[in-house]
């Protein structure tokens, strides 16, 4: 289906490539992109433009979403779960650093989805087929624990809580320097322009809210902190951090390689 967006003030002289990948779904690749830009399938009032073009205020733009890729089941495969709590309804593990949630594009397999479904086969289904049993994730990176649903009535259960934010989450961090005793960060957050690997700050992105308190400082170099987010955006803590100066330590993402080296890691 064709879609149509207008040029606002805030995009104008914007690389076209850079407008569509500005609205795009998360996993359509800027390549992608400028592929269809490439084969006429974007137009700027009604004309084919290279991805550079630099896209005015009031210009109309057309173009087609480009599909998204079928999803195929995730497969069972035998991979160690440290499961610590396990009944009829739900399964409670603790996500080693490392490990992604669920099968994503251009990773289909040691996933904690195909650990789970090895473990527990009749998860299939469950609230999607790359997603079975899964109500909440942490990153790639992060350790902690997750709940898994084990029947449609604990998913549809556990999905309300997670989305009316009546459950609490707390992390453990260390981030880089000396951070205040404690602090609220509150800035929208949204999918990067240029990388989409990326989040980033916006001021019409998504309410993002923050809070932290300091457990223990190591000299000025690196705080311990206990963060405790109140909304669940994508790499949320790893951004805020960031904004206020205070990356966290062995972020490959948001942080800066040389630093984490001082630190050994």
């Amino acid at each position: 289906m064709l879609e149509e967006i207008t040029v606002t003030n805030r995009e104008n002289g914007w690389r076209l490539d850079r407008f569509i990948t500005e609205i795009a779904p998360a996993w359509v690749s800027r390549s992608a992109i400028q592929r269809h830009i490439k084969e006429g399938k974007v137009l700027v009032n009604g004309s084919t433009k290279k991805p550079g073009y630099k896209v005015k205020a009031g210009e109309c733009i057309t173009f087609e979403m480009p599909g998204k890729p079928l999803e195929a089941e995730a497969q069972p495969e035998d991979i160690p779960l440290n499961i610590i709590y396990e009944d009829r309804d739900i399964i409670v593990v603790n996500k080693p650093a490392g490990m992604i949630v669920h099968p994503v594009h251009n990773k289909k397999s040691g996933t904690l989805v195909n650990a789970l479904l090895n473990h527990c086969g009749d998860l299939q289904g469950i609230g999607g087929v790359m997603r079975p049993g899964i109500v909440h994730r942490l990153d790639k990176e992060t350790s902690g624990i997750i709940i898994v649903a084990k029947n449609d009535m604990a998913h549809n259960s556990l999905s309300l809580q997670f989305k009316v934010r009546s459950t609490e989450k707390t992390y453990i961090a260390i981030a880089k320097g000396k951070t205040p005793p404690h602090g609220q960060i509150v800035l929208p957050l949204g999918r990067h322009p240029v990388n989409r690997l990326k989040m980033t700050v916006l001021f019409d992105g998504k309410e993002a809210t923050t809070n932290y308190r300091t457990i223990k400082y190591f000299s000025k170099v690196a705080s311990l902190l206990m963060v405790k987010p109140k909304t669940g955006r994508t790499h949320q803590i790893r951004v805020h951090m960031k904004e206020i100066g205070h990356p966290l330590l062995g972020d490959k993402l948001y942080g800066k390689a040389h630093q984490d080296e001082a630190f050994g890691v």
